[in-house]
């Protein structure tokens, strides 16, 4: 049983290089500033 798990990870691993380097790495959401104008306050 203990083979059959760790050929599963290692199956995981290998489809998630895959996945990475077709379609990039999980996109994190780029911070936007957006200006304040605080003369008006």
């Amino acid at each position: 049983m203990d083979f059959i798990d760790a050929l599963l990870d290692r199956l995981k691993e290998l489809a998630q290089k895959i996945i990475d380097s077709l379609l990039g790495p999980e996109v994190e959401p780029e911070l936007i500033p957006i200006p304040v104008d605080r003369s008006r306050y």
